[in-house]
């Protein structure tokens, strides 16, 4: 989910940078480059740091800046497909939910919240299933599993399904509750090969 990346680049430091330390003024611009930004490659980019091996200023003609190459890290957010995540329940929707994962958040639709059948109360503001009694509402931490991504050009854009249906998903009390066992009557004979019954086992 969360990865650091070691990226090289190029920075040009304008002049208004030229009165602080050249460290402090490369991170700045990068800080500015980077973060907050989708690469389709790494995922969304939280943060940048441990910038390093900052070249000696190279100066173009015509060009007041200094051009410097760069050694820096990055803090990076990415999903696949089949992680299982944790999150919080930011928003409910007659659809389904939204699940607040690190940065974004994903959609469980509600056909995926459970495998029993829900509905929405929206006077209570909660998913309530009919069989089960389980219900789901806002702040709830869930567990969930990816099962799309959609990576357009912005944060804003990325669209991430979840489904909380498997066992083992969905909220910690839901995980935690027994599994109900088939019941038997006592001991059944069966049919052999040829269609007949079969005495039951001794």
């Amino acid at each position: 989910m969360y990865y650091i990346h070691t990226i090289k680049d190029s920075v040009n430091v304008s002049p208004i940078y030229f009165g602080e330390k050249i460290d402090e003024g490369v991170e700045k611009i990068l800080r500015s480059r980077y973060e907050r930004t989708l690469d389709k490659d790494l995922g969304i980019i939280l943060a940048v740091f441990n910038v390093r091996d900052i070249s000696d200023g190279r100066i173009i003609p015509g060009d007041p800046s200094t051009h410097h190459e760069v050694t820096f890290d990055v803090l990076a957010f990415q999903l696949e497909v089949e992680e299982v995540v944790v999150g919080e329940v930011s928003e409910l929707a007659d659809f389904g939910c939204f699940i607040r994962i690190g940065p974004v958040d994903g959609l469980v639709h509600m056909s995926q919240i459970t495998s029993d059948f829900i509905s929405y109360d929206r006077k209570a503001a909660l998913f309530i299933s009919r069989n089960t009694g389980r219900n789901l509402k806002k702040g709830d931490v869930v567990f969930g599993k990816v099962s799309s991504i959609s990576l357009k050009n912005s944060i804003g854009d990325v669209k991430i399904a979840l489904t909380m249906r498997p066992d083992g998903l969905g909220k910690y009390e839901w995980i935690k509750e027994p599994k109900k066992e088939r019941k038997t009557t006592g001991r059944q004979g069966g049919r052999d090969s040829r269609g007949g019954r079969r005495p039951p086992r001794r």
